[in-house]
């Protein structure tokens, strides 16, 4: 099939709608917030990704459609103004909003008491979806469009892991993506209320739904630092760690260091151990920086195409599916052997050879060209999905 050109008019609005919300940015901790509040998008990192599954949807004749109207709906999409947060500083005003109170349901994106004889739980923490401001920081948890989008983010993942499990996703008051253009020092104040809320949420359920459930804990970019937290501040409890199926923490680093200071972490060798964490970050061959992993900066990984934590190249061929999700998380597009996968000994990054960043642009201003974090869960759709059952399966067998 001859390839066509995948930039649309629909990708390049949204592009500059985010380059806005960023450029805007916020205060840094200990300087005074300006009073202005700014536009926000509310689709951040999953409203670019929908805009360049349109794209690969052109790969599929019979997706074209459904890959349109995903673009539309990402667009459509836009958060209101954030207002009412007060402080001296924008840490402080993120902090000014209570905290949610998980005993009330509706601080839960998803909530699935029932179903009891599922085999597991995932406890599933949400993806960035909130530009940022000059005020705020961190997401406001009062403001029903971005909620919606909350929700659409997750439901965008949701498929690779609902099979055999009830799904347990919180509400939190997630860092804009402008924060990640501050230093990463200034960024933590408002990654801790992030965080706070993370930690709160699972030991809410931890007391009150889980029941001594096998745990599967998921979550991807933001969502992947937040599950990295977890296991670091708290499955240092061996009772805990005996009841982790695996943490799939897609789309963040895990470097040499953190392995070294909480020796809970155990990274996955195979496609079927348990207790250990799932992780990669997908890049183009000629990429050597980026957010995700500096330059300089080596993270564990293991490939999702043939579970091997060396550089032993997969092929496309085992490539079961990428598929590209839309806000309800049904698939509107899905291609087999899009491509292969190898880990870079140097970086530990994922790199992935088959697709182009002409194809697949960044779509962030945060990442350059050639970064495929938007495509980590999509490129491996499948794979994903099938390995979340098989570790399930091998964790029940012990």
């Amino acid at each position: 099939m001859k390839r066509q050109k995948k930039h649309s008019i629909s990708y390049f609005l949204l592009a500059l709608l985010l380059s806005l919300s960023l450029a805007a940015g916020c205060s840094p901790a200990g300087g005074n917030a300006p009073s202005a509040p700014a536009a926000e998008t509310a689709t951040a990192e999953t409203a670019a990704a929908e805009g360049s599954s349109a794209a690969a949807a052109e790969e599929s004749a019979a997706a074209e459609g459904s890959a349109a109207a995903d673009t539309a709906e990402a667009e459509s999409n836009t958060e209101a103004e954030i207002s009412g947060a007060e402080g001296d500083t924008a840490a402080e005003a993120a902090a000014a909003e209570a905290a949610p109170n998980y005993s009330d349901a509706a601080n839960w994106a998803y909530l699935e008491t029932e179903n009891t004889d599922k085999t597991a739980d995932v406890f599933f923490i949400c993806p960035s979806v909130y530009g940022g401001s000059d005020d705020a920081c961190n997401m406001s948890l009062s403001d029903a469009d971005t909620k919606e989008s909350f929700v659409g983010a997750i439901n965008m993942e949701k498929g690779i892991y609902d099979a055999d499990s009830r799904f347990f996703a919180p509400y939190y008051r997630q860092i804009g993506l402008n924060v990640y253009d501050m230093p990463e020092a200034d960024r933590e104040p408002y990654l801790e209320t992030a965080y706070a809320d993370v930690r709160d949420a699972f030991l809410y359920y931890m007391d009150n739904y889980n029941e001594g459930r096998p745990i599967v804990l998921a979550g991807f970019s933001q969502g992947a630092d937040m599950c990295l937290r977890l296991m670091k501040d708290l499955f240092d409890d061996e009772a805990l760690t005996d009841q982790l199926v695996a943490c799939y923490a897609i789309g963040w680093r895990i470097t040499e260091e953190d392995m070294a200071e909480y020796p809970q972490l155990k990274m996955a060798a195979g496609e079927s151990d348990t207790g250990v964490i799932v992780s990669f970050n997908s890049e183009a061959e000629d990429i050597t920086d980026s957010l995700v992993i500096p330059e300089g900066t080596k993270t564990f990984a293991i490939n999702p195409l043939n579970w091997k934590t060396d550089s032993t190249p997969a092929d496309k061929s085992q490539n079961l599916g990428a598929c590209f999700t839309d806000y309800s998380g049904e698939i509107t597009s899905e291609i087999p052997e899009l491509t292969g996968a190898y880990i870079d000994e140097t970086r530990g990054a994922l790199k992935v050879p088959d697709v182009s960043p002409e194809d697949y642009p960044a779509g962030l201003s945060i990442f350059t060209d050639g970064v495929y974090h938007l495509y980590d869960y999509q490129f491996f759709y499948r794979n994903l999905q099938d390995n979340v059952q098989t570790r399930i399966l091998t964790f029940t067998m012990k």
